[in-house]
């Protein structure tokens, strides 16, 4: 009787492990919906970050767990050469959200070595002259941000390193209350006393406003 169940199973469990690498994201991730940004609380930047992930991985048939990803910070629409505390922060979400799911995530800041100081010790660098000249990286995943009047639209992609093809991409509106106080001060905007007082380039066009001479 086991002579006869062990060819029968075992075209079975090959097809399961075969199965669970072509849809690995499907197999192992929890919440397995979009996610709205208009019900997110406030700083729960990691959750839109779950949202985005879940749209690219669930379109992207190239990627799976033996394909090297890297993350790149979020940059400015206006210039593409330009990014922010926001455009760092969605990157380093993302290097843990698709570890979480089962990538291969290279850390291209890891300088390979432990720089000891009196202030602390690091590993990390944005110096190019301290990292590696040539790592393996099948596709890495940016994005741009743009600035609305009451959020950031964000839009992620992931792109062949050699082809430069896009093989998933990813949207969603991440609102000012989302963000927090952050994106005040991005718009020149300070609180103090109670009062919100702006500067003099966003006055410019206000009838209230008074010139001051010195």
């Amino acid at each position: 009787m086991k002579k006869w169940l062990i060819p029968v199973l075992l075209p079975t469990l090959l097809s399961c492990t075969s199965n669970t690498d072509d849809n690995f994201y499907q197999s192992t991730h929890v919440d397995k919906s979009e996610i709205n940004s208009y019900d997110l609380p406030k700083h729960a930047i990691n959750d839109v970050v779950k949202g985005l992930a879940f749209q690219m991985l669930e379109s992207s048939s190239f990627v799976n767990p033996k394909t090297p990803v890297a993350v790149a910070s979020f940059v400015n629409l206006k210039d593409l050469e330009s990014t922010n505390w926001l455009g760092n922060q969605l990157s380093e979400n993302f290097i843990h959200e698709f570890q979480r799911h089962g990538l291969v995530v290279i850390d291209f800041k890891t300088t390979g070595h432990i720089r000891v100081t009196k202030e602390g010790d690091y590993v990390f660098s944005r110096d190019w002259k301290e990292l590696p000249k040539r790592q393996i990286i099948d596709y890495v995943v940016t994005g741009t941000m743009m600035e609305k009047d009451d959020g950031i639209m964000v839009n992620a992609r992931m792109i062949g390193m050699q082809s430069r093809v896009v093989v998933a991409s990813a949207q969603s509106f991440i609102p000012s209350w989302v963000i927090g106080d952050e994106l005040s001060r991005s718009q020149n905007v300070k609180i103090k006393d109670g009062l919100i007082i702006r500067d003099s380039e966003m006055l410019k066009d206000e009838d209230r406003a008074v010139e001051i001479q010195k």
